[in-house]
């Protein structure tokens, strides 16, 4: 199976490689547009501020071949971001995939939403045999308003989507690849599909 793992300005994208290398895939790390719609499956995996990666993205118009592929796509915490319409973070336009807006925290409580927490109300191939309330770990200061394609969602604060499927996209706030055998799991369900 081929694997890409979209490269963009942003961070966290070797531990979602080694991870995948965990479940005896060897991906490829790339903003190669030919790699990419050749690949099995794409991963869009990401850590950072969403105008400077959309900015990226667009210079090298990965933006536009993020919407037209047909295979599945894993967006991973800003990858889930920008795959929604808009961000507060620097009021960025971002992808549209999902029609939800991410909003930031409000002040109060420890932002960013660092650590363990449950995801609830799972549905969809992506949670196969995941237990409802299970612990996956989060670290953002952004959130996904819940749709009708929420998928799980997250308190902390307030309710918000932490994972998302429409059509052949599927996107998850939580690090899966840094939430053990849980992550290791979900993983492996997308990589199934």
């Amino acid at each position: 199976m081929k694997v890409a793992v979209i490269k963009y300005n942003a961070g966290n994208i070797q531990s979602v490689r080694i991870a995948l290398e965990r479940l005896s895939l060897t991906p490829k790390v790339t903003d190669d547009p030919d790699i990419i719609t050749r690949s099995d499956k794409v991963i869009f995996p990401g850590v950072g501020e969403a105008s400077s990666a959309m900015e990226y993205l667009k210079e090298r118009d990965l933006d536009q071949l993020l919407l037209n592929l047909k295979i599945p796509v894993l967006g991973i915490c800003l990858g889930l971001q920008l795959m929604c319409h808009h961000s507060e973070e620097n009021d960025t336009d971002c992808l549209g995939i999902f029609d939800t807006t991410v909003r930031r925290f409000p002040p109060g409580d420890k932002v960013p939403h660092m650590g363990w927490n449950t995801v609830c109300n799972l549905k969809g191939s992506l949670f196969k045999d995941i237990p409802e309330k299970s612990f996956v770990y989060f670290v953002h200061s952004y959130f996904a308003e819940t749709i009708p394609t929420t998928i799980a969602g997250t308190n902390y604060i307030l309710d918000f989507a932490s994972a998302l499927e429409k059509d052949n996209y599927f996107a998850v706030q939580f690090h899966p690849e840094k939430s053990g055998p849980i992550g290791e799991k979900i993983l492996k369900n997308f990589l199934e599909l």
